[in-house]
């Protein structure tokens, strides 16, 4: 049954002119290691924008999650730019965006559009925003610009300087 159920709703994609399978947004985040004194992983937030202004959605935040009383949530604000547009309108712990801090690495990260956090996003360009804060440490933003939706799955990245690697972005049809 369930393969009679499968063949039918691709068969109906295809006469449609649907896609049978959302597109989606895969985006690897770099900690870099820093040779400092007194170093804390970074709290990081990761949203979406719409070129106009606004945001789209937010995809995923790091911070301290488990400290006693949410004292982790103290320190949310330092990410500036994300805070001032989204981060002090929400309520932590988020379900599905909320994640513990990470290590120095590359981090995957993986959304599929209509899917939490993902909402189905109209056609248009878009900025990847991704935002780093460290404790004893500094602040940075680092931003790609992307149209929705593609048409061939497309890979876009740009650098950090200090608190952010490479940070890369797959888009799928």
């Amino acid at each position: 049954m369930a393969k009679r159920i499968f063949k039918t709703s691709v068969a109906l994609s295809a006469v449609m002119g649907l896609p049978a399978i959302a597109g989606g947004l895969n985006v690897s985040v770099t900690v870099p290691q820093l040779q400092v004194a007194e170093y804390h992983k970074p709290y990081v937030a990761v949203w979406l924008e719409k070129a106009e202004g606004g945001v789209a959605a937010n995809l995923s935040v790091w911070y301290d999650a488990k400290m006693k009383d949410g004292e982790g949530t103290k320190w949310l604000k330092d990410m500036r730019q994300w805070w001032r547009r989204t981060g002090r309108e929400l309520s932590f712990p988020i379900d599905g965006v909320t994640q513990p801090t990470k290590p120095a690495g590359a981090h995957a990260l993986s959304f599929t559009e209509g899917k939490n956090p993902l909402p189905k996003l109209a056609p248009g360009q878009y900025k990847l925003m991704v935002e780093a804060a460290r404790e004893v440490g500094g602040r940075e933003l680092v931003s790609i610009p992307f149209e929705w939706p593609v048409k061939q799955a497309t890979s876009l990245s740009a650098t950090g300087n200090a608190e952010l690697g490479a940070i890369k972005l797959n888009i799928t049809p």
